[in-house]
């Protein structure tokens, strides 16, 4: 089973930077991977993803612009630059991955079950 391990959440002021890491267990089981995130009482979103193999990628319109996910195939690893922040970016941000390197088309990448595993979440808290 694929293991997804998150870090880099924290708390910043409106306008601060933080970079999330996802590092997982299986390259070849996460050929698509994204970042969702919920804040309390919303519903899952997603806010950025990747084809690995192509590099290809997704962003909400939220984040469009403030966002940049990229990968590091040789550390296994996913990012999330996020610049800009504002306070309803605060959320609990979760790494998904997909075997499935077509997840992007026609929106699919946005949509929670289209991943087959999960990381625990990091906490990403904006505000003065």
């Amino acid at each position: 089973q694929v293991q997804l391990v998150e870090s880099g959440g924290g708390s910043v002021q409106p306008g601060g930077s933080l970079r999330l890491s996802c590092a997982t267990s299986d390259v070849a089981k996460s050929n698509f991977m994204a970042w969702f995130r919920q804040g309390p009482g919303k519903e899952r979103e997603g806010v950025a993803a990747i084809s690995v193999s192509w590099s290809t990628t997704y962003y909400a319109d939220s984040v469009k612009g403030r966002f940049t996910i990229s990968r590091d195939t040789a550390k296994a690893t996913v990012y999330l630059q996020m610049n800009g922040l504002k306070p309803e970016d605060s959320a609990m941000y979760y790494c998904a991955a997909a075997s499935d390197g077509t997840v992007g088309e026609n929106n699919g990448w946005s949509v929670p079950g289209r991943y087959h595993a999960w990381g625990e979440g990091t906490q990403v808290t904006v505000s003065s």
